[in-house]
């Protein structure tokens, strides 16, 4: 039987769309959470970026890989049921932690997030991942978005730099162009959500975020999750995150002293 806070459909769900939602999933960790973006933000890791581009108003906040020296987020990986519904959903045994993610648009906010698969920005491959973005705040507007059944293209999409637009890589050509979801008559799936709500997705779905009209900001935290198939793989160039010195070779599961494992059946 599936977690309680999922069910056989969701599963299904999840695996032929590539996204479902999960009620609750942080429901009693969302005041822990929101100390620990408090924490994140007061002093920002290595790769905490404001998204600053010209024409833009308001703040886009964003930073990852902070887990390990935030108590709050470790809490919150460790304790909630995140890991048992992330092994129902992905059908695997293990569950790993691959890294956290926060993003925090202040009100007035233009920048939109950019639609994107996180899969091309990571050396990690595999058909078992998901990834959890869970509004720390009620979203009623600037959801996160995603397009059902994107995860199953048969070529990934090419990974860009929010403020530049650049390509991440020098070589471009096994990737398709970002698309225009809207203007390509795809199917967008967005929900109405409660802090502590979360959006499960595959790291190959395609998925992006309006910007924040509103007059209260939006916080989310992410966190990234692989399972038994994911190996580690070479890109044509440094990945995002880029864990420099981590010594792994092609078809190599990740490292557990680095990427831990969460949950094992």
């Amino acid at each position: 039987m599936p977690h309680p806070l999922i069910s056989e459909t969701d599963i299904e769900t999840f695996r032929r769309d590539g996204v479902v939602l999960v009620r609750g999933l942080f429901a009693d960790h969302v005041e822990t959470l929101r100390a620990g973006v408090a924490a994140n933000m007061a002093a920002p890791g290595p790769y905490a970026s404001n998204n600053e581009k010209a024409g833009q108003t308001g703040l886009f906040f964003d930073d990852y890989c902070n887990w390990t020296r935030i108590p709050e987020f470790c809490d919150v990986i460790e304790t909630s049921p995140a890991a048992e519904v992330a092994a129902d959903l992905m059908g695997s045994r293990i569950v790993q932690m691959f890294h956290d993610h926060v993003l925090v648009k202040e009100p007035g906010t233009s920048m939109p997030t950019p639609w994107h698969q996180d899969g091309p920005y990571y050396f990690v491959e595999g058909r078992q991942t998901v990834s959890f973005w869970s509004p720390l705040d009620p979203v009623r507007e600037a959801s996160l978005r995603c397009v059902a059944g994107s995860h199953r293209w048969e070529r990934e999409v090419l990974p860009t730099r929010w403020v530049s637009e650049e390509g991440f890589f020098a070589d471009e050509g096994q990737y398709i162009p970002v698309p225009d979801p809207e203007a390509e008559g795809m199917r967008i799936v967005e929900f109405e959500m409660e802090p502590g709500d979360a959006v499960a997705f595959d790291f190959r779905t395609l998925h992006g975020a309006r910007g924040n009209s509103s007059d209260r900001r939006r916080r989310a935290f992410s966190l990234r999750l692989v399972g038994d198939d994911a190996r580690y793989v070479e890109r044509p160039g440094p990945t995002s995150p880029p864990f420099p010195g981590h010594d792994m070779v092609p078809g190599q599961r990740l490292r557990e002293d680095w990427f831990p494992v969460l949950l094992q059946r």
